[in-house]
């Protein structure tokens, strides 16, 4: 036996400048949410990942090696490396500016889990 199930949603859709927008029972025009990309931290994910393939390709021996190598401190370069260990799910939400607002660079210094799982409830409290 189906059913069937209509649901009725009082929109209208109006054209501004071409496209088409919706506009909302209280005469607002809905938008999305606007994505927050963090230029900084996309960088900052970038160089981890060319750093680790400098390490994995043996281009470097060591960190202190990198470090010296980009005239950079070990430690700051190490922290910056840990973001290769971020889960694939946690990255892509980065590159589309999905993370939560409070989550950049200046946080995953201060480290969190490797453990996929347990990344995103570490980061998002």
């Amino acid at each position: 036996m189906s059913a069937n199930i209509t649901i009725r949603v009082p929109i209208t859709l109006r054209k501004r400048g071409g496209r088409r927008l919706v506009v909302a029972p209280d005469g607002t025009p809905w938008a999305t949410p606007r994505a927050r990309i963090d230029s900084t931290l996309i960088k900052a994910l970038a160089r981890a990942h060319r750093w680790k393939k400098m390490l994995d390709e043996a281009r470097y021996g060591s960190v202190t090696e990198l470090a010296a190598g980009e005239k950079l401190d070990r430690g700051y370069l190490g922290k910056i490396l840990m973001l290769t260990l971020l889960a694939p799910d946690i990255v892509e939400a980065i590159m589309d500016g999905r993370q939560p607002a409070e989550l950049g660079v200046h946080v995953l210094r201060q480290g969190f889990p490797v453990e996929w799982g347990e990344q995103w409830a570490a980061l998002a409290a």
